[in-house]
């Protein structure tokens, strides 16, 4: 059987009710929620996709949600799992360009030459290699 997962969010209960009631289907197997995960909730997944093996929800919300629920999901054969989401801005220079600056300042290159080189605008390099030497400061 395929794995189908299906990320399902809202502000507020029936918000989150309505979505599902909109996206899931038979074919999902695999559900995320963004809300604490109640009865009402979980009934309405299993009425619109009775073949979801996996429900999850945010780290901060699991130890929330009932007992009862999470036993008799598990008779179900239905698990109730932590999912960790990222969260803010996405960083845009990964670790492996801050490793190429740092060589490319230790071989001797000016900051504007790295600048051109990696394409990367000059203000923007300035603040990473502050930002890198607060890093080494913290260590120290």
């Amino acid at each position: 059987m395929r794995v189908m997962r299906v990320e399902i969010k809202g502000r507020n209960v029936r918000e989150l009710l309505k979505r599902i009631d909109e996206v899931l289907n038979e074919d999902v197997t695999e559900v995320y929620i963004n809300l604490r995960p109640t009865k009402e909730i979980i009934v309405r997944i299993l009425e619109n996709s009775p073949n979801v093996k996996v429900i999850g929800c945010p780290p901060s919300l699991y130890p929330k949600v009932s007992k009862k629920v999470m036993r008799a999901l598990e008779q179900m054969g239905i698990k109730i799992i932590p999912v960790e989401k990222g969260r803010g801005r996405p960083k845009k220079y990964s670790t492996r360009t801050l490793e190429v600056i740092n060589e490319m300042l230790r071989s001797g290159k000016t900051p504007r030459e790295i600048s051109k080189t990696l394409g990367i605008p000059i203000r923007t390099l300035y603040y990473l290699i502050a930002n890198m030497k607060r890093e080494v400061e913290k260590v120290e």
